[in-house]
């Protein structure tokens, strides 16, 4: 393609209620954003209504987008409403209830009427086959070729659409599992076939089989979605291959990700943290808690010292997924959700939603429960412009019907009810973020709030204000910062290798093995430029049942206590507590393989410091009716100022600003708020 044509970047997120467009003309630095209302009876079309509307208002010629980023929420939904595929498990016999004994653990540890979730592969589809390899990676019983036959007939007879094979120790040696899928695929070439090797070869077999089981329970809804749109990408003539956005913050292609299907679970959760940490960085803020509000939920996380925070213990709806991810916690909490009086007279929020069908009261598309977003209309504070980029006009007085039900329940005036619903909601999010922190072992007061997303600018200084947060940084397009992230996102690949081993055994072969893994799959990618290789280790102390994970240098693997110094250092951090004498093990090493991608460049813009000046007085419900300055985001400019209350709105969100907070502008044109103390 000629380099001199194609020069527009898309990047694509898609939420519970809209899905999201953030375009750069490279050629310019022209930065072009879009709201599109989702359509769940029909995944993709809105896809194809965004760029149309690109193209009509922007003037995006599909035959010129050299990038495109899309990320999804196809797989966790997949999940969460158990919509998969109906799944077969074989493993060794004997070990058939690993799944549903999984670790032991209630989901609620002082509750004793909470359950554990029921598996995605029920016991009746779970069929044991005598094999047997020992950890050590001797094979004592090799796979029963019969025992796999029969079980293979009776997983097609029960209504199988794929299989995952998960062998104790594959983590050792694949050639068991590898075995049984050879014979499966031969036998019944209609049934989709997964290892737990090939998925995640990590040691622990509820683990490496769960994550298996989530992979093959996606699949066939990821790779349907997936297949249509590189479809209707074609169809609309644009020439880039599809980028997907990953649970750990990077890219892979679309083609990788109908086999690779958990590593995407939750990429749009994650693509939000990496745009707002890219964000964070022009702004010259380095320790940044998120906020990011849907229609749906609530996303949080930390950004430490410019670094994006990793876990391998995310939840994906009820199930925990082992794979590295951005670290997110997340709350039923979103614009969309419903507000309701319960049996006892108790007003309660969420965690139901409207979602974007018939959608809040307010949107004049069929809902009549109150939701968050009717209580900011009643309140005042939403109802004076457009949203989602002229797409919908508020309807207040719908948004006052539905609150006034529950108004009359409770006995209170519709504002009564409606700041109620707000001070209920701010005060669910105000629970997780310090659970957040207490979990992080940090200080909120050291961090500034990034409140993005539709419904992040509305609560997000409410919150920061109950959080004693002090700073609170709003980017110039909010509501599309998870499309973004996909637009400044690197290529990134994680990879493990379990060794289990003392410190001092030799680790170059497994680490030469993880960086030739690493390169193949960035040049997979389409990658051939430099490559940025990131060693760890799971280590621990022996006698300990699990390990932390320790940053190291290649120069060290031949350096058994300057690993050591390490480990000791990163333990003592967490738990305030090292043992220099304690015996060390080494279970994995892990590489993350990195491709640096392209980064938009936006220009600064400056300004003289001076008073911003309002559209006009809005009434705003503050215990009482009271006038507030309304500013158009489009208008400020860079050293602006102003004092809240007030609200600033745009086309993809409005923010809203309490009593006590100053507000300026700088050159990105991000708003900075700041708290007297």
């Amino acid at each position: 393609m000629d380099g001199t044509l194609a020069d527009w970047k898309i990047g694509v997120d898609i939420g519970g209620t809209f899905m999201d467009f953030c375009a750069l003309e490279a050629s310019t630095g022209r930065v072009a954003s879009l709201k599109v209302l989702t359509t769940p009876d029909d995944p993709g079309a809105e896809l194809l209504q965004g760029l149309r509307l690109l193209a009509e208002r922007e003037g995006l010629d599909p035959a010129r987008v050299s990038r495109f980023v899309h990320g999804t929420t196809v797989g966790i939904n997949t999940i969460i409403q158990r919509k998969g595929a109906r799944l077969a498990l074989i493993t060794n016999a004997g070990f058939e209830d690993v799944i549903e004994l999984a670790r032991l653990r209630m989901p609620q540890m002082y509750s004793l009427f909470c359950h554990r979730p029921d598996p995605l592969v029920s016991r009746d589809m779970i069929f044991g086959i005598p094999a047997r390899m020992r950890a050590d990676g001797r094979q004592t019983a090799t796979p029963d070729q019969a025992a796999i036959a029969d079980a293979v007939a009776r997983a097609r007879a029960a209504g199988a659409e794929g299989v995952v094979v998960a062998l104790l120790h594959s983590w050792r040696d694949p050639a068991q599992e590898a075995a049984v899928k050879a014979q499966i695929e031969a036998q019944a070439p209609d049934l989709f076939v997964f290892t737990s090797a090939e998925v995640w070869p990590v040691i622990r077999e509820y683990e490496r089989s769960s994550t298996a089981i989530l992979n093959g329970y996606v699949h066939p809804r990821v790779a349907g979605y997936l297949t249509a749109l590189e479809s209707r990408l074609a169809g609309q003539g644009v020439p880039a291959r599809a980028m997907l956005t990953k649970s750990n913050g990077g890219l892979m292609t679309a083609a990788e990700g109908r086999r690779d299907c958990v590593s995407m679970l939750l990429s749009g959760t994650a693509s939000g943290v990496i745009g707002a940490s890219w964000l964070a960085r022009q702004a010259g803020e380095d320790r940044i808690l998120t906020l990011d509000i849907g229609g749906t939920s609530a996303d949080f996380a930390l950004i430490v010292d410019g670094q994006v925070q990793f876990g391998s213990d995310e939840r994906i709806g009820e199930f925990p997924l082992h794979i590295p991810s951005v670290s997110v916690s997340s709350i039923g909490i979103g614009g969309g959700s419903i507000a309701s009086v319960d049996a006892q007279g108790v007003l309660r929020v969420g965690p139901e939603s409207a979602g974007s069908d018939p959608g809040p009261a307010c949107y004049g598309r069929g809902g009549r429960q109150a939701t968050v977003t009717d209580a900011m209309a009643v309140c005042g504070w939403l109802g004076h412009s457009q949203m989602a980029y002229g797409q919908l006009q508020m309807d207040v007085a719908l948004a006052r019907q539905a609150v006034g039900i529950l108004a009359e329940q409770l006995g209170r005036s519709p504002e009564e009810t409606a700041q109620a619903i707000l001070d209920i909601a701010t005060s669910e999010l105000f629970v997780e973020v310090e659970k957040l922190a207490s979990r992080a072992g940090v200080d909120l007061r050291d961090f500034a709030l990034m409140p993005f997303g539709g419904g992040g600018p509305m609560l997000g200084a409410f919150l920061a204000r109950e959080l004693r947060i002090a700073r609170v940084i709003a980017p110039r397009r909010p509501g599309v910062v998870s499309a973004l992230g996909g637009l400044v996102a690197d290529l990134r690949g994680d990879f493990i290798r379990t060794v289990f081993a003392d410190l001092g055994a030799d680790l170059t072969a497994p680490f030469r093995a993880l960086t030739d893994d690493g390169r193949a799959w960035l040049a997979a990618q389409g990658h051939h430029g430099a490559a940025d290789l990131r060693l760890s280790a799971d280590m621990r102390y022996a006698g300990q049942s699990y390990e932390i994970e320790v940053a190291l240098e290649p120069a060290w693997l031949d350096d058994p206590a300057r690993i050591a110094q390490a480990f000791h250092a990163t333990h003592l951090r967490i738990y305030d507590f090292d043992d220099p004498e304690g015996r060390i093990e080494i279970v994995n090493l892990r590489l993350s393989a990195i491709g640096a991608g392209p980064k938009p460049e936006f220009p600064l813009e400056t300004g003289d410091s001076a008073p911003a000046r309002p559209l006009r007085q809005v009434p705003v419900h503050l215990g009482e009716w009271q006038d507030v300055p309304l500013y158009n985001r489009a208008d400020l400019t860079g050293g602006a100022r102003f004092h809240g209350p007030a609200i600033v709105a745009q086309e993809d969100t409005t923010f809203a600003i309490p009593q006590g907070a100053t507000a300026r502008v700088d050159g990105h044109l991000n708003i900075h708020l700041s708290f007297a103390e």
